[in-house]
């Protein structure tokens, strides 16, 4: 399982109240005069400008380690049980791709009615989130079959990341890479 660490170097929201400043220690917010505000109709004038006051923070800053399962999702915030079979392709000079996954008897199909409808393909781990809206739903007397998504990788930082996503979501599925 990955693991996501998160640096609170410079949080607004933390233990500590910390104000935006910069790297000399001088203050890097400032309400300047005349600034007006149209919130419920009212201005807000300021004659003079004014600092905001600087809270030191004296604990060390912490880094934040969150389990991130790999996963794929049609809709957002529910997880695709059913495993696909996927397909890469590569063009000869490496600048770009495409990876197909073929999705049977998915279980989307089975909560697509309580969660709505299916929004698009969505890969997601530690890194964030690799979407997708090519996909396409095939349908056998009527019914829902089977879900094929693709996924184009325009460039090779586009072709890494996806690849680093892969072995995720195969070390955690249990799936291999077989080169035909």
């Amino acid at each position: 399982m990955a693991t996501l660490q998160s640096l609170a170097f410079s949080s607004p929201v933390s233990h500590c109240l910390q104000q935006p400043r910069l790297h000399s220690g001088l203050l890097s917010w400032a309400v300047h005069r005349s600034a007006k505000s149209t919130f419920n109709g009212q201005s807000l004038h300021v004659s003079h400008p004014q600092w905001a006051p600087i809270r030191w923070c004296t604990q060390a800053s912490r880094s934040i380690t969150m389990m991130v399962k790999p996963k794929i999702q049609f809709i957002q915030g529910t997880d695709e049980q059913t495993i696909p079979d996927v397909k890469l392709t590569k063009s000869k000079d490496g600048t770009n791709g495409v990876a197909i996954f073929k999705f049977e008897q998915p279980s989307v199909f089975d909560s697509s009615g309580e969660f709505g409808d299916i929004t698009g393909f969505y890969m997601i781990d530690e890194e964030g989130v690799l979407q997708s809206v090519d996909v396409n739903a095939k349908f056998v007397n009527g019914k829902p079959a089977g879900i094929e998504a693709k996924y184009i990788m325009r460039t090779p930082r586009d072709w890494d990341r996806f690849m680093r996503f892969m072995e995720r979501y195969a070390n955690d599925n249990g799936l291999q890479f077989i080169k035909t």
